[in-house]
């Protein structure tokens, strides 16, 4: 695939003590990673959750458009090469570039990745160093999307935090918001575990419905405005020229037209009036494999949560590091020292002798 500028998730966004035990909207179905459970810190920091939550209650009263950030730091962690927290880490490359430079995860929020040290400071000063990184963004996308108004649900935890990117052409691989939808379920199909296929068109319709809320960037897409798409509602496309004049603009637009800070179907609404914003948007209903299921997600809210938290199940056990794999990060944007870096290294070393 072609290197995409930008990626489809691109929620460049602005904008209770309780303990969980089960999802309100999830399906059984979904395998989870043995590795991996529900409750794998109930014994070492049983505050875990409420200390998420709480937090996140109190920076959403101020900047909500964290959540939608949050969301998206989390998704291009793990669909990259795995939900490691690589994508969390500083320019520590060889070359001095880390994943989050790259094109495709530009614009991610510094709110959002301060958020999620702050979180790991809490989290460690109660409870040890027993949570990863990777776990805190996870739950952190969990409760940005509940706090939103989305679905309350339960992720597997146990995660531990990777060390870099292998191979930052990696990151070419996200969807695009350019894409059409043809293609992105293909993108979606070539994620492969255990020799089986993990997402289907369901997951693909699902995850787009993330552009519930957030904002992007004039340059994510002025493609539709330059000239104007004819398929595009009217109204929108003037009130987007008006925003964006050009596709260098450094102004952005709301993704859901109708309810732009809250998590819910009304996208899926946007979709079928032609108020889509990107070109993977629209194209859903363009698509006979897609159409209907934009249709029943807009029809259905429930229907659409429980198959978002089914997609969120399965992207969350992306190539996860496990037992005594990776480490537990002191912070989230750095490794711990040198000799959990030649570590790496010698792994990418012997990965590169076996395909010989």
């Amino acid at each position: 695939m072609a290197s995409n500028p930008l990626s489809l998730f691109i929620i460049f966004p602005l904008v209770l003590a309780f303990h969980f035990h089960a999802s309100e909207a999830q399906d059984d179905k979904v395998l989870i990673e043995p590795a991996l459970s529900f409750n794998f810190h109930a014994k070492t920091c049983p505050q875990l959750e409420n200390i998420v939550r709480n937090h996140l209650q109190k920076v959403f009263k101020t900047d909500n458009g964290q959540a939608p950030g949050l969301l998206r730091i989390f998704f291009h962690d793990c669909f990259v090469t795995g939900c490691d927290g690589s994508l969390l880490l500083d320019a520590i490359t060889a070359g001095g570039q880390s994943e989050r430079d790259q094109p495709a995860n530009g614009g991610m929020r510094n709110e959002a990745l301060n958020t999620i040290e702050e979180l790991r400071r809490q989290i460690h000063s109660k409870c040890g160093k027993t949570v990863s990184c990777s776990d805190i963004t996870a739950l952190a996308a969990r409760d940005a999307v509940f706090l939103s108004g989305g679905p309350n649900f339960a992720l597997p935890l146990g995660r531990r935090d990777g060390f870099f990117i292998k191979n930052l052409n990696e990151t070419n691989k996200l969807p695009s918001p350019f894409e059409k939808t043809d293609t992105t379920i293909k993108t979606f199909a070539a994620k492969i575990v255990g020799g089986k296929q993990v997402f289907d068109v369901t997951d693909v319709v699902a995850f787009s419905g993330a552009h519930t809320f957030g904002r992007a960037h004039c340059g994510s897409f002025f493609n539709r405005l330059n000239p104007v798409d004819p398929n595009m509602d009217k109204t929108l496309a003037t009130s987007l020229k008006a925003t964006c004049p050009t596709a260098q603009s450094f102004n952005t637009a709301n993704l859901d037209v109708r309810t732009p800070t809250v998590f819910d179907n009304k996208y899926y609404i946007d979709v079928l009036n032609r108020q889509g914003v990107f070109t993977s948007d629209h194209d859903l209903i363009n698509d006979q494999r897609t159409k209907g299921l934009v249709s029943a997600f807009a029809r259905d809210q429930k229907l659409f949560f429980d198959k978002f938290v089914n997609a969120m199940v399965k992207l969350s056990q992306l190539g996860v590091l496990t037992g005594n794999q990776g480490e537990i990060r002191d912070k989230c944007n750095l490794i711990n020292n040198k000799k959990s870096m030649l570590k790496s290294v010698v792994e990418e070393v012997v990965d590169f002798a076996e395909q010989l």
